[in-house]
């Protein structure tokens, strides 16, 4: 038996050292999706001693499988914030949206990634999850956008399942252009700006713990989408920056907007044509203009907008609270709207309805059509106001606001300095509870 022992021991490290070379060369030879060698080969002996076994090979060169990470620095970005990443990003995106498995495009911590307009396209094989650990930073120069598309920075369109996530940031480098806006700079001429992110025809989409700062114009713009989530968002620019939506929602429905924080210097949350079953809960707002449907109907158009829920929100210091806003001469509906549970502080128009919004050059003309505007609840909202019109329905004469209930309000002059008041015009409209101040106690 003892003259055994040599000989297993013999055959035992010949399959150790077979099986090495084996796994080895299986990893030398993988390839990513774009059919090039993994640099993972290189590394596989020392990542299958710190694991233990082949399913850490597996990991560390995920486009061998189909699937796994890809990261922005495996595609020669560079992450210093000076030299342009944005081919680098595109392909990941391209890489991880061929993949059959599902993909995550990982945006490494502690780095700040140059982009330049950059589209990222569906429809993809498989789910793909963009997460951001540190920073996608927008060129400084306003020239890398030419006039042919200023309205974008960072666009998503038609992807099913698409996840962003990470808790790292977006930064649109926004000064450069609001000094260059018409409203800060009367002199220039108006132009658009880009959006920082948009998403366009995407469907189970979901956004979740983000920073988004500085954006060009619009922070981030739902278009067309359907079954949506956006959650744990912080959302920040200055209280003077121009037309600094923070979430805008248009043609989209199934919408869920869930604890976030937003101080722009525009609506932290515009809420436009198009856009029906919409829940927002849990949401700070201010500084900003508060939260606002609408515009509609701009220059004569068409809006439908219905199903709408804002549900336990906080406003601090905003131009509006909760807010209705459509042109003269426009067509359609606003209904099924309710804004409950919500606290207002330092707020100069708390509840508003203004069938009579202009937001033009020039004066706008009066026109006898308007967008219906019915069904609205205001419940259980309390706080300050710094104008005497805490309660302002300021409806169209031929079109007007009916079906409008207030329930339980009490809101106070900021510092007690007198009585709040409200003022109606074409309104048809109920109370329930009790409502302070006095619904329409003067008419004008």
């Amino acid at each position: 038996m003892a003259s055994r022992k040599p000989l297993q021991l013999l055959f035992f490290l010949a399959l150790l050292f077979l099986s090495g070379g084996a796994l080895a060369g299986a990893a030398a030879g993988s390839t990513t999706t774009n059919g090039t060698a993994s640099a993972a080969g290189a590394a596989a002996p020392a990542a299958i001693t710190r694991a233990g076994g082949i399913r850490s090979l597996a990991s560390s060169s995920p486009s061998s499988q189909g699937g796994g990470v890809f990261s922005l620095d495996r595609y020669g970005a560079r992450g210093d914030g000076r030299h342009d990443d944005t081919r680098a990003l595109a392909k990941a995106w391209k890489a991880a949206c061929a993949s059959p498995r599902p993909a995550v495009v990982l945006v490494p911590g502690g780095k700040r990634y140059l982009l330049k307009l950059v589209r990222l396209a569906g429809p993809c094989k498989s789910s793909v999850v963009l997460t951001v650990k540190g920073t996608l930073v927008a060129s400084p120069n306003r020239a890398d956008w030419s006039d042919r598309d200023r309205r974008h920075w960072i666009v998503f369109s038609a992807v099913d399942k698409l996840t962003v996530n990470g808790g790292g940031a977006v930064d649109g480098n926004g000064e450069t252009w609001w000094k260059h806006s018409c409203k800060i700079n009367k002199a220039m001429p108006c132009k658009e700006a880009p959006t920082a992110l948009s998403f366009h025809y995407c469907t189970g989409l979901r956004v979740q713990d983000l920073k988004i700062v500085n954006s060009q114009q619009i922070h981030m713009s739902i278009e067309d989408c359907t079954n949506v989530q956006l959650a744990g968002l912080s959302i920040t620019a200055s209280g003077t920056s121009p037309n600094t939506d923070g979430i805008h929602i248009t043609r989209s429905k199934d919408v869920q907007v869930t604890n976030c924080k937003i101080k722009t210097g525009d609506d932290c949350m515009s809420i436009e044509n198009g856009t029906h079953n919409l829940y927002v809960s849990k949401v700070v707002c201010g500084p900003g203009h508060g939260i606002s449907i609408g515009s509609l109907g701009d220059d004569n158009s068409r809006a439908e907008v219905s199903g709408i829920t804002i549900d336990t929100v906080q406003l601090y210091g905003t131009t509006n609270g909760a807010r209705i806003k459509t042109y003269q001469g426009g067509s359609g509906y606003a209904k099924d709207i309710t804004f409950q549970n919500m606290i207002m502080d330092n707020v100069k128009n708390p509840i508003i309805i203004d069938q009579n919004y202009c937001d033009k050059d020039k004066p706008c003309k009066a026109q006898g059509s308007a967008v219906e505007v019915s069904n609205v609840v205001f419940k259980n909202i309390r706080g300050t106001t710094v104008t005497k019109d805490a309660i302002k329905l300021n409806c169209s004469k031929n079109v007007p606001c009916h079906g409008i209930t207030l329930q339980n309000i009490d809101l106070k002059m900021e510092g007690g300095d007198g009585a709040a008041e409200s003022t109606c015009q074409n309104a048809k409209w109920r109370k329930s509870g009790t409502v302070r101040p006095q619904p329409c106690t003067s008419k004008n």
